[in-house]
């Protein structure tokens, strides 16, 4: 059985129901170019970043202007919208008491996390923190996930990745690392089951047990006698 001592979690969909903010940032943005689109039809842009996310809406010209109206409307507007999934500060008060290693990885500016999960009362549960810093250069979640591997907190350390969607996968391919598909998120098993991740829990205290579980170091339950088998 595999094991680990250190975890990078994915933030939306993973840590957060951050749909309504980010739909309303959306909405907000696409408004100013003269277009709309539901929020079923923006579902595919949950977790991607920003870059890949209007590169697919507006023109070339268009996308870095849209990802300044975004920003702006998240800071001031959307980012109070979102919410902690039910059973998350449970989960990393109790990775935090069995030693596990917890680092943030996620597509969202480094800043605008970090204030997030402040206002939440998570900022404490994380060794490190890495985002988006804003520019091509470290705008892909492999990029996110290299900077936060290369952190001293998680050297020589056995890392799973957390996280929803196909592009949290693709970077823990990229970054050699197994990962965990969280299926109460915003992705499918069908999106993630091509990576072919290690487990796909459907609750946040499936998570959580897998973790403990997988732990490094812990000690596994005693096996049964043949006396204590059940009749």
């Amino acid at each position: 059985m595999q094991s680990f001592d250190a975890v990078l979690f994915d933030l939306d969909g993973t840590l957060l129901d951050s749909a309504p903010g980010i739909f309303d940032a959306f909405c907000h943005t696409l408004a100013q170019f003269g277009t709309k689109a539901t929020q079923q039809q923006l579902r595919r842009f949950l977790g991607p970043p920003l870059h890949e996310s209007f590169s697919r809406l507006l023109p070339p010209g268009e996308v870095e202007r849209a990802i300044g109206i975004y920003r702006r409307r998240y800071a001031e507007k959307s980012g109070p919208l979102t919410g902690v999934y039910p059973g998350v500060p449970q989960m990393l008060a109790a990775l935090r008491a069995a030693g596990y290693t917890i680092c943030l990885a996620t597509s969202k500016l480094e800043p605008v996390a970090l204030q997030l999960l402040r206002e939440k009362g998570l900022a404490d549960a994380f060794d490190c923190i890495g985002g988006s810093q804003g520019d091509t250069a470290l705008d892909t979640k492999t990029a996110v996930m290299r900077r936060v591997l290369s952190r001293p907190a998680l050297q020589n350390k056995r890392a799973v990745m957390v996280g929803d969607r196909d592009n949290d996968m693709q970077g823990a391919a990229d970054c050699g690392l197994p990962a965990l598909g969280a299926l109460y998120g915003y992705g499918s098993a069908e999106e993630l089951a091509p990576y072919a991740p290690l487990a796909m829990p459907a609750s946040v205290e499936d998570l959580r047990d897998w973790l403990l579980e997988h732990r490094a170091g812990m000690r596994e339950p005693p096996k049964k006698s043949e006396k204590d088998e059940d009749p």
